[in-house]
């Protein structure tokens, strides 16, 4: 039913697998190799053809400096932030609450609102471009932040709600029959109880928020269409001239933009791990 442990297989078995683990790297890291080139060669190699060859120059420095002092770069990672940020808190405060309520109480119907929360992840998101973008018009929040913020947690509070719920039925209901007895109210169990417990989860679960929220084109474009409002994901975009592409600052600006979750995930690694392992191991 599960796979054998790679140590207790065959020695050729293991020797195949140790020759194909790094050239599996270099094949899913390659895309991103391909951007740091570009990055670093001048436009006129673009225009020449040479995309794939020695760069004529090196203008690594040059690329990165423009992408900040000659577009709207800063601005569109401030709207990143300031996007990201409140969608992490507000989906991660939401959903712990939510968790709380589903995991710890047993009421009639419980089951089915949690597969109401479940369901909501598996509506493709094409199908609701076009109400939710009618929806934002018609409610004035089209091309804001705001806006923006708003859909993003209430997209995301159904995967949250489904891990903490999950994360918290796990938890020993001991604990809160104990709080019960002593005469503590629901709310003081759910902050000093049940919360601190929940803080691996908290922190692997804004991981990946971060993550999805920062990383998130599709809403981005379809939602917001000015530099004012957009995030660094569809403002990339603007690297595009007239007649041609600026492939060397679109590759800069990728670059940029992927370092936030990438810093993210690797100062919250411990946490993560911990979140994600936490209970496979009795």
């Amino acid at each position: 039913m599960f796979p054998t442990p790679i140590e207790k297989t065959s020695r050729s078995w293991q020797l195949t697998y140790q020759s194909l683990l790094p050239l599996a790297m270099f094949m899913w890291l390659l895309p991103l190799l391909a951007v740091m080139w570009f990055s670093i060669k001048p436009g006129a190699d673009f225009t020449t053809g040479n995309y794939w060859g020695w760069p004529s120059s090196f203008e690594g420095i040059a690329n990165y400096l423009l992408v900040f002092t000659g577009s709207d770069m800063p601005r569109y990672l401030w709207n990143s932030v300031m996007i990201t940020a409140p969608t992490v808190v507000g989906a991660v405060a939401l959903s712990c609450m939510t968790g709380f309520a589903l995991g710890v109480y047993r009421f009639k119907g419980n089951l089915l609102i949690f597969f109401m929360f479940v369901a909501g992840n598996f509506v493709p998101f094409q199908i609701l471009m076009v109400p939710v973008r009618d929806l934002t018009l018609d409610m004035g929040l089209y091309d804001t932040r705001i806006g923006l913020v708003l859909f993003h947690i209430a997209f995301q509070t159904g995967f949250c709600t489904l891990f903490m719920r999950n994360f918290i039925r796990a938890l020993p209901r001991e604990l809160i029959e104990a709080a019960r007895v002593e005469g503590v109210s629901e709310w003081r169990i759910f902050w000093y109880v049940v919360l601190p417990l929940m803080r691996p989860a908290i922190a692997a679960l804004a991981v990946l928020i971060f993550t999805f929220i920062w990383n998130d084109y599709f809403w981005a474009v379809v939602l917001t269409q000015s530099p004012e409002s957009q995030p660094v994901t569809a403002g990339i975009t603007s690297f595009n001239a007239q007649y041609r592409a600026m492939y060397h600052l679109m590759s800069a600006g990728s670059i940029v933009a992927a370092i936030p979750p990438v810093a993210m995930f690797f100062a919250m690694q411990k946490h993560f791990i911990a979140g994600l392992t936490l209970g496979a191991v009795k």
